[in-house]
């Protein structure tokens, strides 16, 4: 687990709520085909996830997404369009080998809100050498659904969830001319 699940940027002071979770930002980048962009981690063992990352205590979800978008894969916000967000946080545990139990406050696992984003950009718009401490390594588009089942085990149903919620904001869009869709 790097630094980015588990605790934060060195200075910075962990934000974990009451119960033991640590708010986070999921985001689901698509291209114009309707596949996504899936993520290998630098120091996985050929493990795979959307970008994801902390909220700051003085940041908003959506201003976590942006901030996120540009460490993990450089894209800034005029290069993507918000098409939906979770209502709803999504949680997941940490399977007990990775939860630090000698840090205060404990963090337990992650509650996410998440984002799909649309990218209006050319894909070498994706960069993933930008930030000193890269999260990626590589990175490929994927069908919508291939990353439930490739995901670790333990982020599956929140990731089955997340992806369901999206995909239910987004269809009713579909067929308005621009309407309901938010470019920054």
């Amino acid at each position: 687990m790097s630094s980015d699940q588990m605790g934060t940027e060195p200075g910075k002071a962990r934000v974990i709520d009451e119960q033991g979770f640590r708010p986070n930002v999921g985001i689901v980048i698509s291209n114009k085909e309707g596949r996504v962009l899936w993520g290998r981690r630098v120091k996985g063992r050929d493990s795979w996830q959307f970008p994801q990352g902390g909220i700051d205590a003085d940041e908003s979800a959506e201003e976590a997404m942006y901030r996120e978008l540009r460490e993990e894969v450089g894209l800034l916000p005029e290069h993507v369009t918000l098409l939906a967000q979770t209502k709803s946080w999504h949680k997941y545990r940490l399977p007990a080998k990775y939860v630090r139990k000698y840090e205060s406050p404990v963090c337990i696992g992650q509650k996410q809100k998440w984002f799909l984003l649309r990218l209006e950009a050319d894909d070498d718009a994706v960069r993933l050498d930008l930030d000193d401490t890269p999260e990626f390594d590589h990175w490929r588009w994927v069908t919508y659904w291939h990353p439930v089942a490739a995901v670790v085990d333990f982020k599956r149903d929140v990731y089955r969830a997340a992806l369901s919620e999206l995909l239910a904001a987004e269809q009713p869009r579909r067929g308005r001319r621009g309407g309901g869709r938010r470019r920054r």
